[in-house]
Parts: C-alpha cells; sequence; structure tokens
C-alpha cells in the first residue's frame, strides 16, 4: 500500500531540539552544481535525545513559499530515504546507461515530485540508512515507537524550519511506508487537537481458511493445502512487479554484480548454462549504485556524515531489531476520516506484495460514500490507471492504479505518477 495524507497543521508547542543541517550544493557522481536545494542533516529523539535520524531535504523546484510539504516514509522498514529519493520521486537517478560497477553518476530525474513539492526523506526508523542511536537501547523499536519518533522528528524538523508551518503538509509512504504513514497522520491529527484451476483454489481457500490466509490453523490441513497450492503458482514470479525476472530479496553487493550472482535464485532453469547475454536481466542491479556512491568516503563528507557513525551503509537494512505491533490501521483511518483530512492510495497493478485489491478492500471496509465511481484516467490520450473516489462529510480518500506500475510505483511508471500526485495535489480530478 501506498499512502499520501493531507494535513494543514501548525505546530507552535516549544520543544528541545538538538540537530545539525547542512546545506549540500555539489555531490559526488554529478557534474556540476545541483541545480535545485538540497539539505542534509540529524534530528535528535528518544526519551534521552539518543537516536539520531538523518534526513534528506529538498525544496520544491516550482514555488517552495506555496508549494506543499511531504514527508516520505520510504518502506521496509528498514530502508532508506536515499532510496526514494534516487529510485522513485527524487530529482536525481543514477545513470544505469553507463554504470559498470565502479563509481556510478547522476542524471537528472524529469519527473521528480520535487516539481510540485517539497521533500523530506527521512532514514527511518533508526539503524535504517544513515541514522544510529547513541545508546543501544535506542535501537529496539516497532511500529508505535517508530511512529512516535517521525512525529517528533517532523515537528522538530518544522521548527526548524518555521517558513514551512504555512505550507499545506502531507505524510506519504511507498511499501510498509503506507502503514507507518498513517499512523503518523493521525498522530499530527491528535497533536492539533490534543495446481488447481484458479477458482477452484480460491474456492477451496475461502471456505476452508475462514479468512485467516497469513497466519492459518497448523491443524487446518484443508487450508494449508490450498495455500500451498497458491505457493506453487506464485513462487518463481517476482512479487514487486509480476511481469519481471525474480531476483534476490536483499541489497546487491558490489561483488554479486561483478560475479554475475544477481539473477533469480530457486529458478527451475540452470543458469550456469546460459551466457551472460541469455541471462535474464535483474531489476536489482538498478540499486547496486546506491550502496557504491553512499560507502564512499567522499560522499559521506559532502553530505556531512557523522563519522564512525554508520560502517556499512545499506539501501535496506533487513537486520533491525523490529517489532511489528500493529495489526490493522483501519480505525486510524476512519479517524483520520472523521476528522475532515484528505488521503490519496495509490498501486501499481502489477504489484503482488500489495495487490490494489487488498488495498481496495480495507478502503471500502470504511463504509465511506462512493463520490466518483470506479473509471479509467489518462494521460497523453492513453489509459494511465484506474480510479474511484469517496467521501464522509468533508473527507475524501482517491484510490488510483498505475498501470504497468509495480511496488513502488514511481520507480517503474515515472512520468505517470507524477501526473498523478501533480493533479491530486492541485485539487483536480485524475
Amino acid at each position: 500500500m501506498k499512502s499520501f495524507i493531507s494535513l494543514h497543521v501548525f505546530f507552535l508547542v516549544l520543544i528541545k531540539t538538538t540537530s545539525s543541517q547542512s546545506i549540500i550544493k555539489t555531490l559526488p557522481g554529478y557534474p556540476g552544481p545541483l541545480p535545485f536545494k538540497l539539505e542534509t542533516g540529524y534530528i535528535s529523539v528518544g526519551e534521552d535525545d539518543e537516536i539520531q535520524l538523518f534526513y534528506y531535504f529538498i525544496e520544491s523546484e516550482r514555488d517552495p513559499a506555496t508549494d506543499p510539504l511531504v514527508l516520505w516514509l520510504t518502506g521496509g522498514p528498514g530502508c532508506s530515504g536515499f532510496s526514494g529519493l534516487v529510485i522513485e520521486i527524487g530529482p536525481l537517478a543514477f545513470d544505469l546507461e553507463t554504470f559498470d560497477g565502479s563509481f556510478p553518476s547522476f542524471i537528472i530525474n524529469p519527473y521528480s515530485w520535487t516539481k510540485v513539492a517539497s521533500i523530506i526523506f527521512i532514514d527511518a526508523p533508526v539503524g535504517t540508512g544513515f541514522s544510529y542511536s547513541t545508546a543501544s537501547k535506542g535501537y529496539s523499536t516497532s511500529d508505535t515507537k517508530s511512529v512516535n519518533d517521525n512525529y517528533l522528528f517532523l515537528r522538530k524538523w518544522l521548527l526548524k524550519h518555521p517558513e514551512f508551518l504555512k505550507n499545506r503538509l502531507y505524510v506519504a509512504g511507498d511499501s510498509y511506508g503506507g502503514k507507518t504513514a498513517t499512523m503518523v497522520a493521525l498522530e499530527i491529527a491528535k497533536g492539533n487537537e490534543a495446481g488447481l484451476q484458479p477458482q477452484m483454489l480460491l474456492q477451496l481457500a475461502k471456505r476452508n481458511c475462514h479468512g485467516e490466509y497469513v497466519n492459518p490453523d497448523p491443524n487446518n490441513y484443508k487450508c494449508l493445502y490450498a495455500l500451498q497450492q497458491f505457493d506453487e503458482c506464485t513462487k518463481f514470479i517476482r512479487w514487486p512487479h509480476i511481469l519481471e525476472p525474480r531476483c534476490i530479496s536483499v541489497s546487491p553487493k558490489p561483488n554479486d554484480f561483478l560475479s554475475g550472482r544477481l539473477f533469480p535464485e530457486d529458478d527451475p532453469l540452470d543458469l550456469i548454462f546460459l551466457s551472460e547475454q541469455e541471462r535474464p536481466w535483474c531489476r536489482n542491479n538498478n540499486y547496486l549504485p546506491t550502496s557504491i556512491w553512499a560507502n564512499n568516503e567522499m560522499v559521506q563528507e559532502a553530505l556531512h556524515v557523522r563519522k564512525g557513525t554508520i560502517t556499512n551503509w545499506t539501501r535496506c537494512n533487513g537486520t533491525l531489531s523490529y517489532e511489528y505491533d500493529v495489526d490493522s490501521i483501519l480505525k486510524d483511518h476512519q479517524l483520520l476520516s472523521e476528522k475532515g483530512y484528505q488521503v490519496l492510495a495509490y498501486s501499481g497493478d502489477h504489484d503482488l506484495l500489495v495487490t490494489y485489491m487488498s488495498t481496495l478492500k480495507w478502503i471500502r471496509k470504511l463504509n465511506l460514500t462512493i463520490d466518483d465511481q470506479w473509471r479509467p484516467w489518462y494521460l497523453g490520450g492513453q489509459i494511465a490507471g484506474y480510479t474511484e473516489k469517496y467521501k464522509n462529510n468533508q473527507a475524501y480518500i482517491t484510490f488510483a492504479t498505475v498501470k504497468g506500475g509495480g511496488h513502488t510505483a514511481p520507480e517503474y511508471m515515472p512520468k505517470e505518477c507524477l501526473a498523478m500526485i501533480d493533479r491530486w495535489l492541485s485539487l483536480f480530478p485524475l
């Protein structure tokens, strides 16, 4: 799920802040001065300010004084905001056409969301990207603790940047970030107030699993059998985008790229006998430049990263000490709807990790009134996806699919996603 939630807020409560911030005018890998304003820094949160959350802030390239402010929460949990910046919606992208495994170079992303909004990309929760803790206790986190940290981060950031207090504020996230975005938005709202045929398998699962498909009863053998058949049908499909080759799930390392190990694992084909030209392309190759770039000493010095705080930067940290203690955010969305906040939820229609049908299902559980029936939305005379709009008093939820999009839709369909967000921020119908 990806969420984009509108919040008109003003943080006026004085709180203790410990932070550092730097304006970055040049970056290794980009020729010449950056054509946009980039700020990096740390904001301290936690009981004793032991957690140091690193962020990248890019001002809107259009009109930062009036354009919206977006807090972008990359998913995982544990994936750096830098991933959202250079792979999804930021103004820079790596030049993959010329990348040969050495130090990568940047090109400009013509579909950056910073053309219409100012964006804060945060490394959260602690242990993600360049964020760290000065005490070991700080690294133990969870859904609720991470949300509280993000909320406090935003309050402190705005106190350091009071010129943005008057701007419309949006909390956005992709993948798991869609969950935390909703919870952060609710905190802000509170703060303002104080082998078989598919149809046969489907029926078999519905009949025997009783709606529990994630943690089924281990003694319910009929349900387990149905779910096993589904697994057999999908285990060689790349879940983030069903049309692409299945790749390893961890962030690639330089040696993996050079040795040619970035190809589908558990593949029924014996890749040993395939030539390099015959081997399937793997999207994980696109992520390798992030590790090479962010682990470079010159880069960290340019970003003003504190020396010795991070020994090995990874795009997505899969070793976080993290407790998943929130099962559902349905009630949070209901409260946001009752309070009159606007929401955009979008899904790539080729995503099997969080399918658009599952997102549509929970939206309809909110029991809202349909304001605009399911219909296509267009870009350049072509169908770019489908949309439906719901209302509850003054609150609206707009749901949109992005045709051809994967799990992180802007990564796959940048032009369409920029058009989608520009229209929604401008209060135009999709």
